[in-house]
């Protein structure tokens, strides 16, 4: 029995390899042609793709929950610091680990100077705002000067920094992530090609490779804007494809650049929404157990006080706040949250996510635009409040070209419909000088916007932000807390971390659960028929 059981077990593997060595390509279920073929017209698909988060993020399985079903009202607190209380799914995504730090944003600064030497206009408007630190009653002044550049502060998170700021360093990360991507596995000429090796200066020849000017874009890479193909680029298998000559001729024929079809690239980097943002606070995943949530959380640890109930750190308070009108840490020589003002980026216990200081530190930005009641009339599935629809600007519509600014990225302008023109209506001459009514989106079924930036401080360029700070006494660190601020101020108590769009299959380990397996259809093979 065994022996038989051995043989059929040899049998199965050796079938699988014979199989999957005859259509190892791929074909196609409906046209039976097969993929990765250039005799079949070239059509290419990874059949390889792995997804995984971009660097510094950690994935956030998506579900179900209240928001704001974490709320508390304390008495005399107003209603407006939560949403309605509404059942939200929140697709999964990926979320950085910690807040984004003064390290990060040093690079940021360096990558700027580097790529524009001589633009101090773009170096000046992206320096954090150091001047939150002053107060006319505290003496704060070496926050001032110290605090941004520093090594005692490098790991600290980043403040002073506007809504916008934030945004706008979500843009470069994705770009020189993806960039990074392309060059390290000479998909594009390596970095060692393009700067040197570090031990002498790149020598000008003929086959050198000129790093383009600028930071390089995402977005016109993918249009088909950058003619750098490095020794690993993917072969262009379209028939009559010519191939490169001379210095820049590469083995194995033609080659192409990226495809958005090739799943190389990362998604960009951006805000979270307030809704993933609060999901990924509370980390009902460690109270969950067959889609029942065991007891829910009124901050992102267990139970409803503020310190650690284990044994080695009885007492220690979880998280960077402060715990009454002048206790900022602690008595001196048994200090307890340990931090006057902000702390590391990696203090305290990460939460069931795995993620650091999602109660506490700093506030953070997220993408959302604030309003009172949100969630009353937002979606159910990824509610967000903020949609501004933009189109990429075509410079030529012969070649498709885009346009660009003089920072390499794509000119963008309103979307003027909300489905797709015919060809025609795409071409006419006047479509972009229709009344762009679609495009703006953040006051869509609000009930009160006519009020909104007449009578009150809250307009479409209000942003919530969330989390609590060092700062902040306890009732802020519940994740259904919520308040705003123009997106182009900034203080010292608001920072930020990025997140990034998860694709494909909500589940993100199917391993040691129940899965349905449908029988797979056997190919179809021309010559049998």
């Amino acid at each position: 029995m065994k022996k038989t059981y051995l043989y059929t077990f040899a049998f199965f593997i050796t079938s699988s390899v014979l199989i999957s060595c005859k259509s190892k390509n791929g074909a196609s279920e409906k046209t039976g042609l097969e993929y990765n073929k250039q005799e079949n017209g070239g059509f290419q698909v990874n059949n390889k793709f792995r997804r995984g988060p971009g660097p510094g993020l950690v994935e956030i399985e998506g579900g179900v929950f209240v928001m704001s079903g974490s709320a508390i009202n304390m008495p005399g607190e107003e209603l407006a610091n939560y949403n309605h209380k509404r059942e939200t799914t929140v697709s999964s995504f990926y979320m950085d680990e910690t807040e984004v730090s003064n390290r990060d944003w040093l690079e940021y600064l360096h990558a700027i100077r580097r790529n524009y030497p001589t633009d101090y206009e773009y170096y000046y408007n992206e320096l954090p705002d150091t001047l939150v630190w002053r107060r006319p009653l505290s003496y704060n002044e070496p926050y001032v000067d110290n605090y941004l550049r520093h090594p005692a502060y490098q790991d600290y998170p980043v403040v002073g920094v506007s809504w916008e700021q934030a945004t706008r360093f979500c843009e470069w990360r994705t770009d020189v992530v993806n960039e990074s991507l392309l060059r390290s596995q000479n998909i594009m000429a390596s970095y060692k090609e393009v700067n040197g090796d570090g031990k002498r200066p790149k020598q000008a020849t003929a086959n050198a490779t000129p790093r383009p000017a600028g930071q390089f874009n995402t977005d016109m890479y993918l249009n088909g804007q950058y003619d750098d193909k490095g020794k690993n680029a993917p072969r262009d298998l379209t028939p009559n494809a010519t191939a490169a000559t001379g210095a820049a001729a590469q083995k194995g024929g033609p080659r192409r650049t990226v495809r958005l079809e090739d799943g190389i690239l990362k998604q960009p980097y951006r805000l979270p929404t307030e809704a993933e943002w609060e999901y990924a606070a509370l980390g009902l995943i460690g109270n969950t157990q067959y889609e029942n949530i065991n007891n829910n959380k009124i901050y992102p640890w267990d139970g409803l006080g503020i310190s650690s109930a284990k044994s080695k750190t009885r007492g220690l308070i979880l998280a960077n706040f402060k715990r009454t009108k002048g206790d900022y840490m602690g008595v001196g020589g048994s200090l307890n949250d340990k931090g006057s003002i902000t702390v590391s980026v990696h203090a305290y216990v990460p939460n069931d996510f795995g993620l650091y200081n999602m109660a506490g530190n700093v506030n953070e930005w997220v993408n959302d635009v604030y309003r009172t009641n949100t969630f009353e009339a937002a979606d159910a599935l990824n509610p967000y409040r903020g949609n501004y629809y933009m189109d990429k600007q075509v410079a030529d519509p012969a070649t498709g070209k885009l346009a660009k600014d003089k920072y390499n990225r794509p000119v963008m302008t309103a979307a003027v419909s909300a489905k797709k023109q015919t060809w025609a209506q795409k071409q006419a001459a006047d479509s972009a000088a229709k009344v762009n009514t679609y495009a703006d989106q953040r006051g869509y079924r609000d009930r009160d916007n006519q009020l909104y930036g007449e009578i009150t401080l809250v307009n479409d360029k209000s942003r919530v932000y969330k989390g609590g700070s060092w700062d902040d006494q306890a009732m802020w660190l519940n994740p259904a807390s919520r308040r705003f601020l123009q997106q182009d101020e900034a203080t010292a108590d608001i920072g930020f971390r990025c997140a990034m769009t998860m694709l494909g299959a909500s589940e993100i380990s199917p391993y040691g659960k129940p899965q349905f397996k449908p029988k797979k259809q056997k190919p179809f093979n021309a010559r049998r028929q």
